[in-house]
């Protein structure tokens, strides 16, 4: 049976390639070097299928201690659900990703790609809140008192104004009393989320402006269809375990650039073998470990992580691997949909905010992140533009809509909503769809959600469906892939080292403000840019299914946005070593530099190199889903602010959450 998609790469099985990619303004077609030889004898061969956040992590975990590595990856670019895609000279990110401080995997990930310096990290918690009913602000700010954790959280929320001071005072109880749950516990992960609010004496006004804030955003689902296990996980570990565990960070560069291109230049370094556009047909058991079939080939492997969402794992899952593979199918999928806005003056003054009581639920500015500086000799009625993507989560009402009755809707909203919006013109607009942007995490799902570990040795399994105790995100994508590489690996231990080319270590230094400054590395200025490594020598193809994508990025290399403004980075958590490719720092946004941020520490439970802990759910990555394409329509001509034509894209790339705030707790894996 086929499973994935795109077209196939032409290289040889033991061919490493490292492809060179151009910009979205001037796309060129890929040019292969070779980059090393065969590995020596006595190496342990992994092979990871799947080039999202799961995979990327268990196949560089695996080449860091010396495994000889091949990723296959069905789509033409790496990183899966949190990619971008190249459209009239933006780079468009296929879903509106953040994190939190206590995403430490993910964290550990970034750093060791040498990119968190191109993220902002808040220096606390604060949540710019609409209230679209009355006109009203509130903010959801942790205090500036070290109060310890979990009591930091009474003071924001009673400051949190959203609704009455009696009910934040029930709010503060019933957050305090999630804590105390198992989320593992089948009569806890059984329960809706919102049938035990309401058990809690928590009013519909408080679950909208507070708790549905929370889980649409988390689990895509809103509070009556969200698992109350689930939402406790998120709750306890984003919120009450730490004081500073809920601050939020955000890329300020294409997510392609941050991931996927990021990952393709270190797993090359390593001297992994990344294939891009190649179709896996089957994954067969041999005498001596595992033959991977491909639409180019067959690879053999002592070991193979499958790192692809469930319909693709059922499919591709040997007998005897798992019990009743079919039940996958059976987590379902949660859409989400992004509208895509630009002005033609600033509209919004930071780069978030949260909307409660209105059809918007996040406004994120993406004006620095998408090169729209770049564009503008080609466009130049984008000069002085902002760029916003509004996030809709749990977006089943919205995902089969007219692309024109959602760019009416949204324009009107945004009217509404923003006063700077009211005499500006929306100049393009845009819609991009994910149908299966994350599994369905509804009660009773987690007993449909396979570990790591499989039936068979030296096969492993990673994604955000898997069973992790997390919602999907991308700290669990993460997760998952170094869960999913123990298993794999096994017992084996690397080689003696053998002589190759020396790792890059990127120092942070504190400057007298206290600040860490940047000293050079990935992306760190326009002439030490990021290398790539994909080894795709076709387009982007046709999706089954979908309709061909007019836009679809040239590559996955993405530009570095230009004009954007350099604010202070994210500082270290203090000076130690730095392990490969610590990042130095990132640049913020310039609504809120970040000060020095306190680590957080690894748990007791946290395993050393090759954490033990499952996956936690993974941006998930649809073989079956590929660019977005785009359907023109054009904008409405409202008598206040006419809008001229916009085009809207069917985003079939899975992503995790449209806002996707991963939360987790402390683990291991990547170096700290």
């Amino acid at each position: 049976m086929s499973v994935g998609t795109g077209t196939p790469s032409d290289a040889a099985p033991s061919q490493r390639t490292r492809a060179v990619t151009a910009s979205p303004a001037a796309a060129q077609p890929a040019v292969t070097l070779a980059v090393g030889p065969p590995p020596a004898p006595g190496g342990h061969r992994m092979v990871v299928v799947g080039g999202g956040l799961a995979g990327l992590s268990a196949a560089l975990t695996a080449a860091d201690i010396g495994a000889d590595v091949t990723v296959l990856e069905a789509r033409p670019r790496l990183g899966g659900a949190t990619a971008s895609f190249a459209r009239d000279g933006l780079w468009v990110d296929t879903g509106q990703h953040v994190f939190m401080r206590c995403c430490t995997a993910y964290r550990g990930f970034l750093r060791r790609l040498g990119v968190e310096h191109l993220t902002t990290l808040q220096p606390r918690l604060d949540v710019p809140v609409l209230l679209a009913g009355s006109g009203t602000n509130a903010r959801l700010r942790r205090t500036r008192i070290p109060w310890p954790a979990p009591l930091h959280l009474t003071p924001a929320l009673l400051g949190y104004r959203a609704f009455p001071l009696g009910q934040r005072l029930r709010a503060a109880l019933a957050a305090y009393r999630l804590g105390r749950l198992d989320p593992s516990r089948p009569e806890v992960d059984g329960v809706s989320f919102g049938s035990w609010l309401a058990r809690r004496g928590q009013s519909p006004a408080t679950i909208e402006a507070l708790w549905e804030l929370l889980t649409v955003a988390t689990l895509n689902a809103p509070a009556d269809a969200a698992s109350l296990g689930l939402a406790a996980k998120v709750v306890r570990t984003g919120l009450l375990e730490r004081a500073d565990a809920g601050d939020i960070g955000w890329a300020e560069v294409p997510l392609q650039r941050l991931h996927g291109e990021a990952a393709a230049s270190e797993l090359a370094d390593v001297g992994a073998d990344v294939r891009t556009g190649v179709k896996v047909r089957t994954i067969d058991r041999t005498a001596t470990g595992w033959r991977v079939v491909t639409d180019s080939g067959t690879l053999d492997a002592d070991s193979v992580v499958l790192a692809v969402p469930p319909p693709a794992a059922a499919a591709l899952l040997p007998e005897g691997a798992v019990a009743d593979p079919e039940r996958f199918v059976d987590l379902g999928s949660s859409p989400i949909v992004n509208v895509h806005m630009i002005y033609d003056r600033p509209v919004l003054a930071g780069p978030f905010l949260a909307v409660v009581g209105s059809p918007v639920q996040w406004v994120f500015d993406r004006t620095a992140s998408s090169g729209i500086a770049e564009s503008v000799a080609d466009h130049p009625e984008r000069a002085g533009a902002q760029y916003l993507a509004i996030s809709l989560s749990a977006a089943d009402d919205w995902i089969d809509r007219p692309a024109g009755e959602i760019r009416d809707i949204f324009v009107e909203e945004m009217r509404r909503l923003l006063p700077a919006a009211r005499d500006a013109e929306a100049v393009e607009v845009f819609v991009t769809r994910e149908r299966t942007a994350t599994f369905r995490q509804a009660p009773g799902t987690r007993a449909l959600r396979p570990g790591p570990a499989t039936g068979l040795p030296g096969l492993a399994l990673a994604g955000a469906w898997t069973d992790t105790d997390w919602p999907a995100t991308m700290e669990g994508a993460v997760r998952s892939g170094l869960a999913a590489a123990k298993v794999a690996l096994g017992g084996w231990r690397p080689r003696p080292p053998s002589p190759g080319p020396a790792r890059r270590l990127l120092p942070v230094v504190v400057t007298s403000g206290g600040a860490p400054a940047q000293l050079g590395g990935c992306g760190s200025s326009p002439v030490s840019p990021c290398k790539t490594s994909q080894s795709s020598r076709t387009p982007e193809t046709k999706v089954p299914g979908e309709r061909p994508s007019s836009s679809s990025p040239p590559g996955s290399s993405a530009p570095r946005p230009t004009g954007a403004p350099s604010a202070p980075p994210l500082p270290a958590a203090s000076p130690q070593p730095s392990p490969p490719s610590t990042p130095p720092t990132p640049p913020s946004s310039p609504a809120s530099p970040a000060p020095p941020a306190s680590p957080v520490p690894p748990s007791s439970s946290a395993p050393p190199a090759l954490p033990s802990e499952q996956a936690l759910p993974t941006e998930q990555a649809l073989p079956t889903e590929q660019a977005l394409p785009t359907e023109q329509a054009p904008l409405p001509t409202p008598t206040s602010a006419p809008t001229s034509a916009a085009a809207s894209t069917a985003a079939p790339g899975a992503t995790p959450n449209a806002t996707s705030i991963s939360t987790a707790s402390p683990t291991g894996g990547f170096p700290a």
